[in-house]
């Protein structure tokens, strides 16, 4: 292995690491063009090559699955690492041990979960509305809906995930659960977990904020930061929480553990407890990370909502430190370094949204094309497979950049194929 400078990189190179990150490379790739030589001069300066004899470059065309997508330019050395260390993240291989295989595609999965996910939505809504009269809740109802998600999310999780993409800021408190039982379960199936485990899982995050419907209306609504004193209410909902679902039969305490742990933090600057690392459970481990990027993602009151990627990016800023280091890799691996409805610009300059993550080269998911790079619109949007697909220039489709939500007045959920459906 040798070191030399970007500018003396040359095709047919092999690149085995770079010099830009605590990461190790999860794989090697090949240079094949001057162009993929430029976009590695926005990360570093120097890399590591293998000697020539070692490997045989590859007569075939087809992009190395290793290659590095170019990203959004930053204006700041730190923002350029942060961004290429998660992409190094994004692109590691699969773990074939640990994943399940996807057994229906998206259009067919959310036929099937189309139904149950709008029943979910009215049962949520319901529960915050009995727990706010004192009144219990349904619990089997509530275990049926979840056993459906699971099996679903086990079938094909891009599905779950595109209807969660559809929100109103009114229906925040209600739905946050449901969106964060959606991304928990996305999670925990790529990590492998068994299926009891995920059904435990998800419903303590369809739960976790549960204490949330014991704060006053008026404070959960309150357009302005809250005062300390008011933070110290609503920190009460996590202890609120734990005691409605201690007191509920029927609420597995892998669930329950959810709600009581789901604002510790791995490096104990937490609440209520002030737990770290390993004193925290697994499952409020996974609770507090995606309520976290749930509501980094969501329009509140007080928040406007920031793109899924932006999003992925502060969630792995914070790795090591507020959350579990090898939780947020797999969280970024399972959701993609382009999440579902990200708006995204093309090296084509073309843009688009992102309606499907590629599990096997999570760099290069699906995407429905919305502008050409002249700004009109296609018409009907136009859906191509970044893995697969090549240009009119017969180039393959690469990611240059990802837009905030609103970008250009495109409106993701209209590109996702649910669109007809919620």
């Amino acid at each position: 292995m040798k070191k030399i400078a970007v500018e003396d990189l040359r095709v047919g190179m092999y690149v085995s690491d770079l010099d830009r990150s605590r990461l190790a490379l999860p794989r090697g790739f090949w240079i094949r063009s001057q162009a993929q030589i430029n976009k590695l001069k926005r990360y570093c300066k120097h890399v590591y090559i293998e000697d020539a004899g070692n490997y045989a470059y590859p007569s075939s065309p087809r992009p190395s699955s290793g290659k590095w997508p170019p990203t959004s330019p930053f204006t700041t050395e730190q923002q350029k690492k942060l961004e290429f260390e998660m992409l190094k993240v994004g692109a590691a291989p699969p773990d074939a041990s640990a994943e399940y295989q996807d057994k229906t595609t998206l259009d067919q999965e959310i036929v099937s979960i189309r139904a149950p996910y709008a029943e979910a939505k009215v049962l949520m809504k319901t529960i915050m509305a009995d727990v706010r009269r004192g009144e219990a809740f349904d619990v089997a109802h509530l275990k049926n809906i979840v056993a459906q998600m699971v099996e679903s999310a086990l079938r094909n999780p891009n599905a779950l995930v595109c209807l969660a993409q559809v929100r109103r800021k009114a229906d925040y408190i209600a739905l946050h659960g449901l969106h964060t039982c959606v991304l928990a379960l996305t999670l925990g199936r790529h990590q492998g977990m068994e299926v009891n485990d995920l059904y435990v899982l998800g419903i303590g995050t369809l739960l976790h904020d549960i204490g949330m419907a014991k704060i006053p209306l008026g404070l959960l609504n309150k357009a302005r930061g809250l005062s300390q004193q008011e933070f110290e209410v609503v920190k009460n909902h996590v202890r609120w929480g734990t005691e409605i679902l201690q007191d509920t039969k029927g609420i597995p305490e892998g669930a329950i553990d959810v709600a009581r742990h789901h604002h510790e933090r791995y490096d104990g600057s937490g609440y209520l407890n002030g737990l770290e690392k390993d004193q925290i459970p697994l499952f409020g481990k996974i609770g507090g990370l995606v309520d976290c990027y749930d509501s980094l993602i969501s329009d509140r009151v007080y928040n406007v909502a920031t793109s899924a990627h932006t999003a992925l990016k502060q969630i792995y800023e914070w790795h090591g430190k507020l959350f579990d280091s090898k939780l947020v890799e797999n969280f970024i691996q399972c959701m993609g370094t382009y999440p579902i409805g990200s708006v995204v610009e093309l090296n084509t300059g073309d843009v688009g949204v992102v309606i499907s993550v590629n599990r096997v080269r999570r760099l290069r998911p699906r995407v429905r094309l919305a502008l050409r790079s002249d700004r009109t619109p296609y018409r009907p949007p136009k859906s191509i497979n970044l893995m697969q697909d090549l240009s009119e220039e017969g180039r393959p489709f690469d990611i240059d950049r990802v837009h905030e939500p609103g970008a250009y007045g495109i409106n993701p959920v209209d590109y996702l194929p649910i669109r007809a459906h919620h």
